[in-house]
């Protein structure tokens, strides 16, 4: 088990294998956006590779994680303020975690703020590309398929529970047609 102790203080290992000191680890905070609609294990891995990332580069305090499709869509006019993306990444900074079909790296280079704070820019590489996306989800439910390892049984449960994503939940107003074209 790890634990991040204070800020400049070195934890005690314990276990006879391991040695009787290890590097102290920075605590991070991050700050995720997307639709999570539903949430996937997909959702909950970009948490696992960034906190991954950041204990490897001894980087974070405070950062905004994303994927690369929600990176991309820093280009799509009117989605978002350019000041707020200059205040994201300048004050506090973000991590990317790569997706299959998507260039991080491209994007970073394509936009003059992201560019201009590159340094504080964190592309991570996801080690097990999958292409499952809540878009792909939300469709796979309506067509009345299966889900399961793609989603945790809790979040299964609570969708039979509460019929949403169906063809009668569109009925019902519990559908999230709306959020197909979003980025997830």
């Amino acid at each position: 088990m790890t634990f991040c102790p204070p800020k400049g203080r070195v934890a005690t290992a314990v276990g006879a294998d391991e040695p009787n000191m290890m590097k102290s680890r920075i605590p991070v905070v991050l700050l995720a956006c997307g639709s999570f609609n539903p949430i996937t294990n997909m959702h909950l891995r970009l948490f696992e590779v960034a906190r991954d990332h950041l204990h490897q580069t001894a980087v974070p305090e405070l950062k905004l994680l994303c994927g690369a499709d929600v990176l991309k869509s820093f280009r799509t006019p009117n989605l978002w303020k350019e000041a707020h993306i200059q205040e994201i990444v300048e004050k506090f900074g973000m991590v990317c975690v790569g997706r299959a079909g998507h260039d991080p790296k491209g994007y970073v280079l394509e936009s003059p703020v992201l560019q201009r704070h590159q340094h504080n820019v964190h592309l991570a590489k996801e080690p097990v590309q999958n292409e499952i996306s809540a878009t792909y989800i939300r469709r796979a439910l309506g067509q009345g398929q299966s889900v399961k390892y793609l989603l945790p049984d809790a979040v299964i449960a609570y969708i039979k529970e509460h019929k949403l994503y169906t063809n009668d939940s569109s009925r019902e107003g519990k559908s999230t047609q709306g959020n197909e074209g979003k980025t997830s």
